[in-house]
C-alpha cells in the first residue's frame, strides 16, 4: 500500500525554528499514524518536499525505517528548481532530506510555468497512492486546501480514503503525548 502524506506548511502553524519543540511533537504523531498504517501494509509513502508536515513526515519515516526496513519513502516534486526562491537553510533541509529518501524525482523537469505543474503533481500523488494522510482542518485553511480539494474530487469516482487530521485531533492527540511524556518523567 502506498500513501499520499501532505498537509500545512510550517509557517501556517506557526513554526518559524528547526528546533522548535512542536515539531518534534508533531513528527512523533505523524509517527504513531504510519506505524498504524504499516500495520495495514503500507510499503510506501509519497509526498512532497514542502517545508511542514510533508518534510516532517518524511523525517518520522525515516526514523521509523531502524525497525521497519522495508518502509519506503520518496520524496516527489512538482516542478524543478522547486526550492529555488526558499532561504538557504529551507534549501540545504530539502537537500539533506532528499539525500535520506529511497527515491527523488521531478514530476515535471522543468522549472514553474503553470499552476497546471502543481495539478499534474496532484494527479500523480492520487494515481500512485491507494489513501492519503492529510494534517489539514477545512475550518482552517492553508495551501493544503488545494490537495484536499483534488482527493474530494477524486473520492467522486474512485476508492480513495483520506484520513483527515484537523486541529482538534491535534490537539487532543499533542496533550495525550505530553502527558505520556510527563508521566515517563515522573516515574
Amino acid at each position: 500500500m502506498n500513501i499520499w502524506v501532505s498537509g500545512y506548511r510550517n509557517y501556517e502553524l506557526n513554526i518559524f525554528r528547526l528546533n522548535d519543540q512542536r515539531i518534534k511533537v508533531l513528527k512523533h504523531l505523524l509517527a504513531k499514524q504510519l506505524l498504524a498504517k504499516i500495520d495495514q501494509g503500507l510499503t510506501w509513502i509519497l509526498t512532497g518536499g514542502q517545508p511542514g508536515i510533508e518534510q516532517w513526515a518524511l523525517e518520522a519515516a525515516i526514523d521509523l525505517k531502524q525497525n521497519y526496513p522495508d518502509l519506503k519513502t520518496a520524496l516527489l516534486l512538482p516542478f524543478a528548481d522547486f526550492a529555488q526562491k526558499w532561504k538557504p537553510e529551507k534549501q540545504a533541509a530539502l537537500l539533506k532530506l532528499k539525500e535520506k529518501v529511497d527515491f527523488f524525482a521531478e514530476i515535471s523537469r522543468h522549472p514553474y510555468q503553470s499552476p497546471q505543474q502543481l495539478k499534474n503533481w496532484q494527479a500523480f500523488m492520487l494515481k500512485h497512492t491507494k489513501q492519503a494522510l492529510l494534517v489539514y482542518d477545512p475550518e482552517h485553511p492553508g495551501k493544503s486546501r488545494y490537495d484536499y480539494q483534488a482527493i474530494q474530487a477524486y473520492q467522486r469516482w474512485q476508492d480513495y480514503p483520506l484520513d483527515l487530521l484537523d486541529f482538534d485531533w491535534l490537539e487532543t492527540a499533542s496533550q495525550d503525548y505530553l502527558e505520556e511524556i510527563n508521566e515517563k518523567h515522573l516515574q
